[in-house]
């Protein structure tokens, strides 16, 4: 299948990166997104040093590019959305385990949203849902999670994905294909939508927070290898990971980065995410993270369906199989329930 070649093609390519990494280190695969905020935070601010643990960033272009080497345990821990190529991997052999929340569309949470052309809208052609008919849509990638909120959207209007027209290209290219009139509408991201919005190419028409609040946009992988050759580690890794989550948290304002503690936050993403202006940090709306990394796992259950329904999977490896939030429910416990610092 085409998702399983993609893995397979990027396998040594993630290798090569991680070769760098010591025996002592946990090399973690990141994208240099936003989302991997808590990831950043906690090494900047010393949470996994705390734990007695050492991280080395490994920057993919994607996460799919990940899954290969996490699999192998050249990765111990990665992140990104759920997918048909990865529970055909975990089929083949791959072994990793969904572990943790990295960013869920809580209601008012609008990071992610369908756009649409701001002509098309202006002269009224795409009021409704129902106007997307043979539309052109430009979504991430094939098999993904976007992949399957098109479709559920398309639902709302009694039609299917198979009612427009997928366009697949990377976030970083929707705003040029709206200037270009290639596409009548998008599923973007954050900080992609503030640049569009921005270029007065596109407007927002509904987010993922409204017609599927909460769902499961990315993720946190284990191993499998780190899970059983240093099941402390995880646990003390996942600490980390929500002392950082907490951080973030601390530092939002509603879905912006406008909190009181955003101001020693945003230097971090900075210095950490591919996103260099501190001012686009606090424009753009920001994701949610579950401050005990709880799952929405009826959404992974949900896309794992379409998955399924759409034959990119067979189904023979099931979401259930694939889930272990223990790791979480002990840090969370360790932690003690999140109360946001600015409240007395």
């Amino acid at each position: 299948m085409p998702y399983l070649r993609t893995l397979a093609a990027a396998f040594v390519a993630g290798l090569a990166l991680i070769a760098g990494a010591s025996a002592q280190e946990l090399a973690v695969g990141t994208i240099g997104a936003s989302s991997d905020s808590p990831f950043f935070i906690a090494d900047k601010r010393g949470y996994f040093k705390d734990e007695g643990l050492t991280v080395k960033f490994i920057r993919f272009d994607s996460a799919a590019k990940a899954m290969a080497p996490l699999g192998t345990g050249e990765l111990a821990v990665a992140s990104g959305a759920t997918s048909a190529a990865l529970y055909n991997a975990v089929k083949r052999g791959v072994t990793l385990r969904i572990v943790a929340d990295k960013a869920k569309n809580p209601p008012g949470y609008g990071f992610e949203a369908l756009l649409v052309r701001k002509d098309l809208r202006d002269d009224g052609k795409i009021k409704t849902l129902a106007d997307f008919r043979g539309r052109k849509i430009a979504i991430s990638a094939a098999g993904n999670s976007e992949d399957f909120l098109v479709d559920y959207a398309m639902r709302k209007a009694g039609m299917t994905i198979k009612d427009v027209d997928p366009v697949y290209l990377g976030f970083p290219q929707h705003i040029a294909a709206f200037t270009n009139k290639g596409i009548d509408a998008s599923l973007s991201v954050e900080p992609s939508i503030s640049s569009i919005e921005k270029a007065d190419q596109a407007v927002r028409f509904l987010g993922v927070d409204e017609f599927y609040p909460n769902f499961e946009t990315a993720v946190v992988f284990y191993s499998e290898k780190f899970i059983k050759e240093r099941p402390e580690d995880a646990k003390k890794f996942m600490r980390a990971y929500l002392r950082g989550a907490r951080d973030y948290l601390d530092a939002l304002n509603g879905d912006r980065l406008t909190a009181p503690a955003a101001d020693q936050v945003i230097p971090i993403l900075n210095e950490y995410s591919f996103i260099k202006n501190p001012a686009v940090y606090r424009a753009m709306r920001s994701h949610y993270v579950d401050p005990n990394g709880m799952l929405n796992v009826t959404a992974l259950k949900d896309a794992w369906q379409y998955f399924r329904d759409a034959k990119m999977t067979d189904g023979s490896v099931t979401v259930d199989q694939v889930v272990d939030p223990s790791f979480a429910k002990w840090a969370a416990e360790q932690l003690g329930p999140y109360k946001k610092k600015d409240e007395k």
